[in-house]
């Protein structure tokens, strides 16, 4: 059996649980800016909890949270820091390796495929991966809803030598049938994902930031279309706990998180992604580091 790697879990409500503010347009941006000690201690506390990698907190380090103005004035120092941080907490941790993976997060909005503009995205993307590189050991674009979005992570990252991994989200609604076929929220088939994966030199393709109960299809199409192209590409997941639906975008508002969703029955979730064939397994939003604890627990036995 193939090394299971635990990810971290999502940074927001986290960071909200420790005592910082969040607000939009900033989002989790604002916590670098006024309480970056605080960002430290999620990183921190996620190891604790089991965590082989942590993901810096670039997420909302672009125009569409900070504004362009202030993404052109103070991004890089802040791209910068996140990885600073990140850093910071995995060289701290002695008894094993722990890997920093650099967001490169949607840069023209969660959820929104149309808003994505070929045109514009290098020259965003060029000062994330500027300001991440010195500090990370791969590469993990994330919650990315179209192979266009993949593809563009691919080439802004091409010239630095470290890996690459890529998360798509999922198409959701909650009245999908148990046998449709897994898209992306572009309306892309997982299928057609991961045959460009198989052709774009990934080390991984993840999946993230939609329903668990959407998870292991999209983990058993992935597995197949590897398996038939020959591809050794590690597949992982990272759920959301978002309650009902998410029209108009993950970061638009602080959207409710479900009670069932315990450390206990997001661990069978993973247990079932594992079966199907991911090796990296973590969380999203409103996934801390208890459903972390439990999952790194449950996944090691």
């Amino acid at each position: 059996m193939s090394t299971i790697r635990i990810l971290d879990g999502g940074m927001s409500r986290e960071l909200l649980r420790l005592g910082a503010q969040l607000r939009q347009p900033e989002w989790s941006a604002l916590a670098l800016i006024d309480t970056p000690d605080i960002v430290l201690q999620v990183h921190r506390e996620f190891i604790e909890a089991g965590a082989d990698v942590v993901t810096t907190n670039s997420y909302a380090l672009v125009p569409f949270h900070i504004g362009e103005e202030r993404f052109s004035s103070q991004g890089p120092a802040l791209i910068d820091l996140s990885g600073r941080l990140a850093r910071e907490a995995a060289d701290a941790q002695t008894d094993r390796k722990v890997l920093v993976a650099g967001s490169l997060p949607p840069i023209f909005g969660s959820y929104e495929p149309q808003l994505f503009d070929p045109t514009r995205v290098q020259e965003y993307l060029a000062v994330l991966v500027k300001g991440l590189v010195p500090h990370v050991d791969v590469w993990l674009g994330e919650t990315l809803s179209l192979i266009a979005e993949g593809e563009a992570v691919r080439t802004a990252t091409a010239g630095t030598g470290k890996p690459l991994w890529v998360s798509f989200t999922l198409a959701d609604d909650p009245e999908l049938g148990a046998g449709d076929e897994p898209k992306l929220r572009s309306g892309e088939t997982v299928a057609d994902a991961a045959a460009w994966a198989a052709g774009a030199g990934l080390r991984a393709l993840l999946f993230n930031c939609s329903r668990p109960e959407v998870m292991a299809a999209a983990v058993a199409t992935a597995s197949s279309v590897f398996q038939d192209r020959g591809a050794n590409i590690e597949i992982g997941v990272y759920a959301n706990a978002f309650e009902g639906e998410t029209e108009g975008g993950a970061n638009e508002t602080l959207h409710a998180t479900r009670e069932d969703l315990t450390g206990d029955s997001y661990s069978r979730f993973a247990c079932d992604w594992v079966a199907a064939g991911a090796t990296l397994v973590g969380g999203c939003c409103g996934i801390g580091a208890e459903h972390i604890h439990r999952l790194a627990g449950a996944l090691r036995r």
